[in-house]
């Protein structure tokens, strides 16, 4: 039986049927699906979030070494973040089969950089996999472990956006039972103190060596034979735009074990052909390795290394073919830029702090980055996970010691915040930080599709969680500031922005919401009014200044006929953000 299936719903299926017994992530596009799939088998494996891409790999560590199958899975800017362990462990080993899956991002769809994790695997001396398509993500994962425990290596496993969400057939089979490992204590093995490590550095090279070989021999890396004036090395997703843009007339070597790189078949295949492309997407991490063993190829001269490939872009720069497609009109095209959704709990604090004069804000990573768009403008910076509150520290500290008037705004997110925030808002509160620092709390991980996180009361798999007490938490940590408001109260966030600029030392804003998204739980309901109501205008009243479009709600829009000021009932859902910000009383609400 063939199902339907994306990459990450196969990558979730290929680790059940490997035997895998636990799992850890944090949530992030374009990975986000593999681990929400794996509840549908918790019966035989733990899937949990973990507060940020260190833990889940720690612990995953932890899990192998246990004797368990075990896998991480992180979005490309997470392996960032897991980078401490995983560098560790590519001396150490392994024990049960350890695979950690990075999904890379090219086109930066949703995402801060395009970086081609493969590098990681090269860095760490790891093995590299690259699934192209939704039966080779659930085929390779399970090899994968098979090659983790064959070397005693960590799999780096590779996939991108498109092989991510792209759906094919994938035919499943019965889960096999991996019996757990006997545990052995090992401290020279796991204890990565300087003297092991020099111990353990000869091996890992040793290891590479062995890689290199099996690379040259396993069926992850095969030829394709077609015409032979054109050789193509690729991997990935780059292979199935490859095929379609030059058919049987040229022959292929599919790359799907990509660190060590396969050198003896790479260059026996180069042999065969007259001219030989490499077309990987990103980085020339393939062609670098390759002009490197001195083989003629020819990539990145004509192949872009920014942006996500398709076949048209592969035809143009291989071919100097323009592939049949429609040119829409421009100058008929609207813009539509991503804002925060209509009855967004972030609306009405970012339409206040707005309003401030001569600050500075950090951002950070979530949907709260949008108070950074047009009208609100209300975000100087964002950078990564957490460091909005690390940033808006160093930027006050600066603006102290050289006497400029500027008072620090630093603006982070409820998951965001039990990340990589909570070691921020320490170093605020030891080295006597004077930032207003304020936690956006709307009950959920909000932009990567409603996750559970340690504040919301639940686990990935559905059962009762003890909920961190952010006010507690910030006051355990030395702040002594600490305000709790609605955030669709205006005028309670302008009082909480207004006191804390006038407290000396650094204080805590905590913006407490739901999501409007969100499926809202028994104690959403008992906690926050959520009674269904809607806004209105009330034409005769409006004098159409559009002050309420100011807050960028995607329910209002001004007619300019009748320089009267709209709102959409199907979408508003009565925040009542626009009401309070009518100078005129115009609005009002109504659905009671």
């Amino acid at each position: 039986m063939k199902y339907l299936l994306t990459g990450n719903e196969a990558v979730a299926r290929g680790a059940y049927e490997a035997g895998v017994t636990y799992a850890s992530a944090y949530p992030g596009t374009p990975s986000t699906e593999i681990l929400e799939n794996m509840i549908a088998y918790k019966e035989e494996m733990i899937a949990e979030w973990a507060p940020n891409e260190k833990v889940a790999l720690e612990t995953v560590i932890g899990a192998s070494m246990a004797g368990a199958r075990t896998i991480a899975v992180m979005k490309h800017v997470g392996v960032n973040v897991a980078a401490d362990p995983l560098f560790t462990i590519g001396y150490t080993g392994i024990t049960g089969g350890l695979v950690l899956v990075s999904a890379d991002d090219p086109g930066c769809h949703s995402s801060q950089n395009e970086q081609d994790n493969r590098y990681y695997a090269k860095f760490a001396k790891i093995a590299c996999i690259e699934p192209s398509d939704s039966q080779e993500s659930k085929d390779f994962v399970k090899v994968a472990f098979e090659i983790s425990e064959q070397f005693d290596v960590p799999v780096l496993f590779r996939m991108t956006t498109r092989v991510c969400h792209s759906k094919g057939l994938v035919s499943h089979e019965d889960r096999v039972p991996f019996e757990i490992i006997p545990y052995k204590k090992q401290p020279q093995k796991f204890i990565a103190a300087p003297a092991n490590a020099k111990l353990l550095h000869p091996i890992v090279e040793e290891k590479l060596k062995q890689m290199e070989i099996f690379s040259n021999e396993t069926p992850l890396n095969r030829i394709e034979w077609g015409g032979k004036k054109i050789g193509i090395v690729t991997s990935g997703v780059a292979y199935n735009y490859a095929k379609e843009v030059f058919g049987d007339d040229a022959s292929y070597l599919k790359l799907g074990f990509t660190f060590p790189l396969p050198m003896d078949k790479i260059r026996a295949f180069a042999n065969e052909v007259e001219k030989l492309y490499v077309i990987e997407e990103l980085e020339p991490f393939i062609e670098e390795q390759m002009k490197a063993a001195g083989i003629p190829c020819i990539g990145k001269e004509k192949i872009s290394r920014v942006g996500e490939l398709n076949p048209d872009i592969v035809a143009k720069a291989l071919l100097n073919e323009e592939r049949e497609t429609i040119h829409p009109d421009p100058s008929k095209l609207v813009g539509r830029p991503p804002t925060l959704c209509a009855g967004c709990p972030h609306r009405g604090f970012f339409f206040q702090l707005s309003k401030k004069k001569n600050i500075v804000i950090t951002g950070d990573i979530g949907c709260y980055t949008l108070g950074s768009a047009e009208p609100l403008n209300a975000t100087d910076s964002v950078i990564c996970m957490g460091a909005s509150i690390s940033m808006g520290h160093g930027a006050s500290k600066a603006f102290t010691k050289n006497n400029v008037e500027k008072r620090v705004v630093s603006v982070i997110g409820d998951s965001t915040f039990f990340h990589t925030g909570v070691n921020s808002l320490i170093h605020v509160a030891y080295n006597k930080g004077n930032t207003v620092n304020v936690i956006l709390d709307n009950r959920i991980t909000g932009m990567t599709g409603q996750q559970e996180n340690p504040g919301t009361g639940f686990t990935l798999q559905g059962d009762p969680a003890n909920v961190i007490n952010i006010p507690d938490l910030v006051k355990a940590i030395g702040i002594e500031h600490v305000v709790t408001v609605n955030p669709l109260k205006l005028a309670d966030v302008d009082r909480a922005l207004e006191d804390a600029f006038a407290f000396d030392g650094p204080s805590v804003i905590i913006t407490r919401w739901p999501c409007v998204l969100k499926n809202f739980s028994e104690a959403d309901i008992k906690e926050f009014n959520l009674t269904k109501k809607q806004c209105h205008v009330i034409e005769e009243a409006c004098r159409g200044c559009r002050v309420c479009t100011k807050t960028g709600c995607p329910a209002i829009s001004f007619d300019t006929a009748t320089k009267k000021a709209k709102i959409d009932k199907y979408m508003c859902v009565g925040c009542e953000v626009c009401l309070q910000a009518c100078p005129f009383k115009a609005i009002e609400r109504v659905g009671e």
